[in-house]
């Protein structure tokens, strides 16, 4: 990278040497040959010229190739950077940072600095050389009509200050409005559905046109600042050049200076105001990149919340149990912990249920064993080894998690169920799919393993989704299964078949599962009820029933037939 940029650098340099060397070659054209009628210093300088000409063009272009790799290149590696921090994001700071400004910082904010990286290149040394060089040579053709520079170079300044002045606050506005564009936006097609069954379309849509005049308010605020900026520049160049052939026919008709003199000056000012220009140009995009540059940084400086080492120290037992030991946990900004002092222990082979009411913790334990997020105190050990101490592949190998709202990824049935088992071949996919009670549907498609998959599962009801979530599960076959609400989509003749193949398919590991379905709790080895983070009890579904209060009103909000339970 540095040798590419010193490259750069160094044909910019020949650029702006060539391009500087041209207005004094034209001087000696007027002045040695057109002037004296010497024909033959003409068509020798006008061959010198064209060499100059050609070398100009060949190092800019080298030039601008080279600036266009380099910054595609740090636009690819800032987008990666990017999109690793955003994985590695809890749901807390997804949350705080909120989700259409993390896709706006990803895209859109990252091609505009890649942007000005482009443009940074394409004029860092060629704009500041020029400017310094021009001032000097056209200061060396003749002193006095130096005096136009004078009053040029400080107007230029003020101008450049005010409209920067003005434009760096706009710019960081029209951001921030875009990202509430794109949050109404995700939330409109996010919850379409709802919107039409409570008849809200035209509140959404005055929502949407609230937010889109703000948005043209502020763009068109910042447009106008915007544009002063050619009609200055062009005032500024005009008059500049009028004083020059003023002054300067002033002076030739004096016989104090030649005109040659007069038009290499003039060319020497306008390579000088060009090269004011380009970086004004760069200025300014600086203005509307550097909220980009601000907001980006947000998300990179953002800490990840989970710290997973690179390397496993040593590797879980097999087969492995998960073992919770007094852990605590509060999220960030809460005023009361959601898990206190929380243990239990989970055996290989045998099938734990946590329950409890809403708000309790059970789906925050599940979370925590699967490591996304880490306990406030306490440990959780998998398999001997706490989970800390684990690295990502060595976690993905041992635990599977089911959430309670599985998400799918778009894709066909078959990639879908690949996610967990990359090298299982057509007729394993078919078992597990078989298994998970989801063989029926995928075939009904008419496609197959082909069958599409929308993203989120858009094109699929709550309850396929389950299935193949559970069939993915089924076909990575971890040691720890983690599951929440499994059966929570499902109706009760396809639940109970899909149990009773769990049950089969997994008795040689570990099952925490989240539950207040009662053929779950009465199937569980062990019940541990949950009642506002804390463990207030756990055993046998009959012996909680008998001896725990909160258990039994759970039983009871479920249907309340505790003796048939």
């Amino acid at each position: 990278m540095r040798r590419r940029l010193g490259l750069v650098a160094l044909l910019q340099t020949g650029q702006m040497l060539a391009m500087l060397w041209l207005p004094a070659l034209n001087a000696d054209v007027i002045d040695d040959g057109v002037l004296r009628g010497d024909s033959g210093h003409v068509v020798e300088l006008g061959m010198v010229m064209l060499a100059v000409t050609c070398a100009q063009v060949l190092c800019a272009g080298g030039a601008a190739y080279l600036s266009a790799t380099i910054a595609l290149a740090w636009g690819r590696e800032l987008r990666q950077a990017v999109f690793s921090r955003i994985l590695a994001l809890s749901a807390h700071e997804v949350s705080r940072i909120g989700r259409a400004g993390l896709i706006t910082r990803g895209t859109q904010d990252v091609q505009q600095i890649q942007q000005l990286a482009l443009n940074a290149l394409t004029v860092m040394v060629v704009a500041p050389l020029t400017a310094v060089g021009s001032a000097a040579l056209a200061l060396r053709q003749d002193a006095p009509l130096g005096l136009v520079l004078s009053v040029v170079l400080p107007t230029l300044t003020v101008a450049l200050w005010l409209v920067l002045r003005r434009t760096l606050p706009l710019s960081a506005a029209v951001q921030q409005r875009l990202d509430h564009i794109n949050r109404i936006m995700r939330e409109r097609l996010a919850g379409i559905r709802t919107t039409r069954s409570f008849d809200r379309d035209s509140h959404e849509e005055a929502r949407f046109r609230i937010a889109d005049r703000a948005m043209m308010r502020t763009g068109l605020a910042l447009g106008r600042a915007q544009a002063l900026i050619m009609p200055t520049f062009t005032v500024v160049i005009e008059l500049s050049s009028i004083a020059v052939l003023w002054f300067g026919g002033v002076r030739v008709a004096a016989d104090d200076i030649e005109m040659g003199t007069v038009i290499a000056f003039l060319h020497y000012l306008s390579l000088m105001l060009q090269a004011v220009m380009m970086a004004m140009g760069v200025f300014l995009q600086a203005s509307r990149a550097g909220a980009s540059v601000g907001r980006v940084q947000e998300v990179l400086r953002t800490g990840a919340t989970v710290d997973l080492p690179r390397q496993s120290v040593g590797r879980p037992v097999h087969p492995p149990g998960v073992l919770i030991e007094s852990v605590g946990f509060r999220y960030p900004g809460a005023q009361d912990a959601a898990l206190h002092s929380v243990s239990l222990t989970v055996a290989p082979g045998e099938t734990v249920v946590l329950t409890g009411a809403v708000g309790s913790g059970k789906t925050t334990l599940l979370h925590l064993v699967a490591r996304l997020g880490d306990p406030d105190g306490g440990r959780i050990a998998v398999g001997g080894r706490d989970v800390r101490a684990l690295d990502r592949d060595t976690l993905a190998e041992a635990i599977g998690l089911l959430t309670q709202r599985p998400y799918l990824f778009s894709g066909t049935v078959a990639e879908h169920l690949r996610r967990g088992a990359p090298e299982a071949d057509d007729r394993a996919l078919w078992r597990a799919l078989e298994l998970a009670q989801a063989r029926d549907f995928v075939e009904a498609t008419g496609h197959g393993l082909d069958a599409p998959v929308s993203a989120g599962g858009a094109n699929l009801s709550g309850g396929q989704r389950q299935r193949l979530a559970i069939a993915q599960l089924l076909l990575k076959r971890p040691s720890v299964y983690l599951l929440d609400e499994p059966f929570s989509a499902l109706d009760a003749g396809t639940a109970a078949r899909l149990r009773a193949v769990l049950d089969d398919e997994t008795r040689t590991a570990a099952r925490l599962v989240v539950s207040q379905h009662m053929a779950t709790l009465r199937a569980a080895d062990r019940v541990v009820v949950l009642d506002r983070g804390r463990v207030v009890g756990q055993g046998p579904h009959a012996d909680l029933l008998a001896d725990n209060t909160v258990y039994r009103d759970i039983v009871l909000a479920r249907g309340g037939r505790v003796e048939a339970s």
